[in-house]
C-alpha cells in the first residue's frame, strides 16, 4: 500500500518554523535553526505542512511500504 510522507529541501529551507506549528503529529523539528527536519517515522501524510510553508518547499511523496 502506497503511503505519502513530507519531505524538505533542506537547501531551501529557512527554518521559519510554519510547518512545525501545524503538525498534529509533531513530526518536524528545526535542529539548531538550521532547517526543518522531517521525523518519517512520525509524519501521517496529511500534508498539513506543505500546504502551510510560505516557501513551498516542503512535497508530499509517495512511498511503498
Amino acid at each position: 500500500m502506497a503511503k505519502r510522507k513530507a519531505a524538505v529541501s533542506i537547501q531551501e529551507c529557512v527554518a521559519c518554523g510554519c510547518c512545525m506549528k501545524v503538525c498534529p503529529k509533531n513530526a518536524i523539528s528545526i535542529p539548531k535553526g538550521i532547517h526543518a527536519n522531517i521525523h518519517r517515522e512520525l509524519c501521517i501524510g496529511c500534508g498539513k505542512c506543505a500546504k502551510e510553508c510560505p516557501a513551498s518547499i516542503i512535497s508530499m511523496e509517495v512511498i511503498n511500504e
